[in-house]
């Protein structure tokens, strides 16, 4: 008996999804909880498991395709057993004969077998397998970037395009003829191409907001240097003994996050925002700290940021990032946020004018630790320096609260103690 799966409940104001990519193909086996298709939301990919154990029998959704919550997007034939090889399997079984019919039905079972092969396995989408096949490219070539090493379309696009230096030699080797390669014109040199990609879910509500906040808030950014030689130091004097009592390096980020909880209640309206005609101001700091994931920024939130110790945030950082990366990022972890932390820095990044994430206030952008040379106590001295820059809703937020909120940052940065003695 066929058992419908259904689209489930997304997260607070999330209502579709986007069909990103089959896991299962019809006839695959399933099993109880396993996942058959990844969904694109607004903020993370959703893996929806099967119900049951059995046989996928249908898919009622195209990738690339709308579906809102509680859509039925595929059937399962519970308890009925066999994969696509098993399915196969049994076919050959039923009929022997099949086996010793004409070349031509050979050649047709051998090159389905060569489809299968070059697909890698049936975890594979059909378009991956499709070109894969298509440019007689083998799935072991090439590495795969999406969750826990999955193949991916732009993986084996980019090996085509010569990203993929194994691939592209096995691309470009010596094959036996066919009607397609003898057919395919060679790329002239020196062409010009172009590619054409559907915007994904989650892009396009970046590209959203980050207009929305432009278009809403009265944006200004203003800036300052942080002289790092302080934190560095300290950081290299107790990494150490930090990891091996808490199994987690030390890192810059926990420092910053400290300083700027403290920097939070000193100048209270950085953490607040405008709601209607109201401002609502909180005496909490939920700070979301901005992480790359394979279908591009998000910003995870660390709640009661105010309240953590160094190790709780380096740890708590750590696994957002890594859960970016494998796209696990939960929808509760993305909503709310009263402060966010963007660190272009460890992209190489001197100074950037970071944009608001609305409904906040503020956003602070980090940038990457260079020598310069600074005047100390009347001497020309080289120290590590990095530019901090504060972009705010000046609606909210006067000039010289934002200075003030950036000043109380450097402080505590130049002069660590201040993290620890609540200064």
């Amino acid at each position: 008996m066929p058992i419908d799966v259904s689209i489930p409940a997304l997260g607070e104001s999330v209502t579709e999804a986007t069909v990103g990519e089959w896991l299962k193909q019809p006839g695959d086996s399933v099993a109880v909880d396993e996942p058959i298709v990844s969904l694109e939301t607004d903020k993370v990919s959703v893996e929806v498991p099967s119900p049951v154990a059995g046989t996928l029998s249908e898919q009622l959704a195209e990738v690339g395709d709308e579906v809102e919550v509680g859509a039925i997007i595929a059937r399962v034939e519970e308890g009925a057993g066999g994969s696509k090889d098993g399915s196969a399997s049994a076919k050959k079984a039923d009929s022997p004969a099949k086996s010793t019919s004409s070349p031509e039905a050979d050649a047709e079972t051998k090159a389905a077998e060569d489809d299968d092969s070059a697909a890698g396995d049936d975890t594979l989408s059909p378009a991956v397998k499709r070109l894969l096949s298509e440019h007689q490219l083998d799935a072991a070539d090439i590495k795969g970037t999406g969750k826990g090493g999955r193949l991916l379309k732009e993986d084996v696009q980019r090996a085509i395009a010569g990203g993929d230096k194994g691939a592209e030699a096995k691309k470009s080797a010596p094959a036996a003829s066919s009607s397609s390669s003898s057919s395919a014109a060679p790329a002239p040199a020196g062409g010009r191409n172009e590619e054409r990609k559907r915007m994904s879910r989650l892009r396009k509500t970046i590209a959203s907001r980050l207009k929305e906040a432009q278009n809403t808030a009265a944006m200004l950014t203003t800036f300052n240097d942080v002289d790092m030689t302080a934190v560095m130091e300290a950081r290299e004097k107790y990494k150490d003994t930090f990891e091996k009592k808490h199994g987690v390096r030390l890192g810059f980020m926990s420092f910053f996050t400290k300083a700027c909880s403290l920097a939070l209640q000193d100048v209270p309206s950085v953490n607040a925002m405008i709601d209607g005609d109201d401002i609502v101001y909180r005496d909490y700091a939920d700070i979301g700290i901005a992480v790359s994931s394979p279908g591009g920024l998000v910003v995870p939130i660390l709640k009661n940021a105010n309240a953590l110790t160094f190790a709780e945030t380096e740890k708590a950082i750590g696994d957002f990032g890594r859960r970016a990366r494998d796209g696990e990022l939960k929808l509760d972890e993305l909503q709310g946020g009263t402060f966010t932390i963007s660190n272009g820095g460890v992209f190489g990044s001197l100074m950037s004018t970071p944009i608001l994430n609305a409904p906040q206030s503020a956003v602070l952008g980090m940038h990457r630790i260079e020598d310069r040379p600074v005047a100390i106590d009347g001497q020309v001295v080289i120290r590590p320096m990095m530019y901090l820059a504060l972009s705010y809703d000046h609606r909210l937020i006067d000039g010289r609260e934002a200075v003030t909120f950036l000043v109380r940052v450097k402080e505590a940065i130049e002069d660590p103690t201040r993290l620890v003695l609540d200064l």
